[in-house]
């Protein structure tokens, strides 16, 4: 009876292991975080069986190679746990390697007194080795440049400085949609193949099959020649012959069935010659109109089409609808630059808040970039100290004063002269100062960290400057657009008011040279019932470049694209 009671077996060891340690939910092992990350640095798990999974950052042998000492990481966090391996267990010399993957079953001990580590790992058994050829393994266990590491963007993620960035922006992305949601923001996917050039800049990446299909028709009318003029003209005589025979079985009076049968042989010729007439009309090379230029009718989406350089329109029509939307997504852009600021794949959050102006889309950036900056400093304090030791000092105080600090607001206008007066001071600027510039990254930073000394939102720009889209303000010369500066990259936001206009903003697409075709669906939008609305866009790499201090975008992506580059 007792036995009758008992658990099975198998729930028995789940339980004893989980009151052991508790595994991660999807793996058969304990996350090394689970272990350093508490507050003792899990001294107070010493005695505890656990089962660890990771690579090797550093090993040696000691003791005349009686055991070894492994430094291994499994990505969870920035620190590493040590664990002793005997060598009665396996071949020290296969697990010494960096680059090793182990998994080893072990009791949590206390290392002797003096050492940093405040808990190890001495190993019971040695479940598994994914072995390394240290002659071929191409990140070696020293300092390796940055630059270095973009040639193995496969493997860069073991290193400490690309798996801490790799967390940071996983913590801001989960701010990201934390914060929105907190405010009741719905989450909308936009399309990557648009149709519209949000900023009109024409540098888009086009999307097209012509290419691809005018090689594979080359291919096939080489393997089978089109029909000739003479296969044509014998598929015709076909369809005569055929048309012939079923006039004289009606003339014949002959039955249902035999003129059936000759009608269907005449339709089966029939559609047999327009399957050679058609054949015989391809031509190799892309399909082009009477005029020379590209017939896009031929091609996939029957029009030209490009991956998007920002989801902005497309998420307005929700905003118009739902009130409180955002986007947060993949945007690319055919720049040819090679800048340590352009990628040629970046992602945008942008979010469109409609019954909102100017004032509301500034309040709405700087309320964004705030808890950004908190979340990084509650939840990703270790990968930041990381930062802060091995590339920026300063990053971490420039989150808490980006953090507290309420922002300045200053007009274009205001920002202009404020430079100026800096030049009159001889302070020298590269680029020019004058009304009616872009402001340069070189003025940017200059209000940020000289003038201002924290975050600053410059608001209300030259027309001639800015998209189609953003709000003709009542001087006629300016556009309700602000733009939020941050110390160490400058603008981290671009945003405005929209148009919601339509005989404004259909003359401001005029102005810019535009068609209007392409944009009809977003003239709807003002057509039928218009509304205030406003957004911004953050580019979600700055963000993560003013938050580590890191120099390069290329850095701060995973799988980075630029003139050149698109590995894997």
């Amino acid at each position: 009876m007792a036995a009758a009671s008992s658990p099975p077996t198998d729930q028995l060891a789940a339980a004893t292991l989980d009151e052991v340690l508790p595994k991660a939910n999807f793996s058969d092992r304990v996350p090394i975080r689970s272990i350093i990350s508490r507050p003792d640095g899990g001294s107070g798990l010493a005695g505890r069986e656990s089962r660890v999974g990771g690579w090797v950052k550093t090993g040696r042998k000691a003791d005349k190679d009686a055991f070894a000492f492994l430094e291994i990481n499994d990505g969870s966090c920035a620190g590493n746990l040590q664990v002793i391996v005997e060598a009665s267990l396996g071949d020290l010399g296969q697990l010494v390697y960096t680059g090793t993957c182990v998994v080893v079953d072990g009791h949590l001990k206390l290392p002797p007194a003096g050492t940093k580590q405040k808990i190890e790992l001495r190993a019971d058994k040695v479940l598994h080795v994914g072995p390394v050829d240290p002659a071929k393994y191409p990140l070696p266990k020293m300092r390796l440049t940055l630059e270095f590491l973009r040639d193995f963007v496969h493997l860069r993620s073991r290193t400490n400085t690309i798996s801490a960035v790799a967390r940071i922006r996983n913590a801001l992305a989960y701010a990201t949609h934390t914060f929105f949601n907190k405010e009741g923001f719905l989450y909308v996917h936009t399309p990557i193949v648009t149709t519209s050039d949000c900023e009109g800049a024409g540098e888009m990446f086009q999307v097209t099959t012509l290419l691809s299909e005018a090689e594979r028709l080359e291919k096939e009318l080489v393997e089978n020649p089109p029909p000739t003029e003479v296969d044509v003209e014998a598929a015709k005589v076909v369809v005569q012959e055929k048309g012939e025979v079923v006039s004289q079985l009606k003339a014949a009076k002959a039955s249902k069935q035999e003129i059936g049968a000759a009608v269907d042989q005449l339709k089966k010729a029939k559609e047999s010659l327009a399957k050679v007439e058609e054949r015989s009309k391809l031509k190799p090379g892309i399909p082009k109109k009477d005029d020379g230029k590209l017939d896009y009718g031929k091609d996939f989406f029957a029009r030209q089409a490009f991956l998007t350089v920002s989801g902005q329109l497309q998420v307005e029509s929700y905003a118009c609808a739902l009130s409180s939307v955002y986007t947060f997504g993949p945007t690319f852009r055919a720049e040819n630059s090679h800048t340590s600021r352009h990628l040629a794949e970046f992602w945008m959050v942008e979010p469109e808040i409609a019954f909102a102006e100017l004032k509301d889309d500034m309040n709405c950036a700087e309320a964004y970039v705030k808890f950004m900056c908190q979340w990084l400093l509650d939840n990703c304090l270790e990968d930041m100290e990381f930062m802060a030791d091995k590339f920026d000092k300063g990053c971490i105080d420039r989150l808490k004063l980006v953090a507290s600090a309420p922002f300045i607001r200053v007009s274009y206008t205001e920002a202009v002269e404020i430079l100026e007066d800096a030049v009159k001071n001889g302070k020298k600027f590269e680029n020019e100062v004058k009304w009616g510039i872009d402001l340069a990254s070189e003025h940017e930073r200059y209000l940020t960290e000289v003038k201002f000394q924290k975050p600053a939102i410059v608001y209300n720009y030259p027309k001639e400057i800015k998209a189609f889209y953003m709000r003709l303000n009542d001087d006629l010369k300016t556009v309700a657009a602000m733009d939020v500066l941050v110390p160490k990259v400058g603008e981290l936001i671009g945003g405005s008011q929209r148009e919601e206009r339509y005989d404004v903003i259909q003359k401001r697409i005029k102005e810019m040279g535009l068609p209007l075709e392409p944009y009809e669906w977003y003239l709807d939008l003002r057509r039928y019932g218009t509304v205030k609305h406003s957004g911004f866009g953050l580019g979600f790499e700055r963000m993560i470049l003013f938050a580590t201090g890191l120099e390069n975008i290329r850095d701060v992506i995973p799988f980075p694209r630029y003139p050149g580059r698109a590995d894997l």
